[in-house]
């Protein structure tokens, strides 16, 4: 039901976007002003359903040229967590932690509806901020609910912009993002005790976003 949720409000923000894109046209604005992306990290959720390390993660960016330098949007997402996400990559590769003693007694499922910005800097090279209020619920190894909740998740980005294709409508955008959430609501005390032990941020996420602009 959540996912049905979810894919009906991104349906609807394309729609406006493309009615607004639609009236620029009539009045021979021709330029490229809109684009849609997602991070990388999706494609390699595909064929992992039921896994246990699986996030299930969905995540989709709207957005619009406002001018050369400045672009605003809309970003819809939803993941599911089975450890926490204060757990810094760099842990597990200096084996400061056994990755499943830190597993969840279950799932948190966060899904939310947020806005950004960019600001281009200089040629292709931008930083961003977006900020992205989830509405969470916890679920047991059975995916029964057990509680929901509230996070306010704000993510730092600084990367680069490569446009190609015959009008530059395609890009990529390698970055990294530095993500913080510190209002967080609700959490019941198993899953509690675990995110005590770790951040709540996480810092210098490598990340690969791939657009289109129309």
């Amino acid at each position: 039901m959540k996912k049905l949720v979810f894919i009906c409000l991104t349906l609807c923000a394309l729609n406006v976007f493309a009615q607004q894109k639609s009236e620029s046209s009539k009045l021979g604005n021709h330029d490229l002003k809109y684009r849609v992306s997602f991070p990388a990290i999706i494609l390699g959720n595909i064929g992992k359903g039921g896994e246990r390390t699986n996030t299930e993660h969905i995540e989709l960016h709207v957005k619009r040229e406002l001018d050369a330098k400045n672009i605003v949007g809309v970003k819809l997402a939803t993941w599911r967590l089975f450890q926490p996400m204060g757990i810094q990559w760099w842990d597990g590769l200096r084996g400061k932690i056994d990755s499943e003693t830190e597993f969840y007694p279950g799932y948190l499922r966060e899904t939310g509806v947020g806005i950004s910005y960019q600001r281009m800097l200089w040629k292709g090279l931008f930083a961003s901020v977006e900020v992205l209020p989830l509405y969470k619920t916890y679920l047991d190894l059975d995916d029964k609910k057990i509680a929901n909740g509230f996070k306010l998740y704000n993510s730092y980005h600084v990367g680069y912009h490569f446009a190609f294709g015959k009008k530059k409508q395609f890009f990529i955008e390698p970055q990294f993002h530095c993500n913080v959430w510190h209002f967080d609501t609700n959490t019941p005390e198993s899953f509690k005790q675990l995110d005590n032990k770790w951040d709540s941020y996480f810092l210098f996420e490598p990340n690969l976003y791939i657009g289109i602009k129309f």
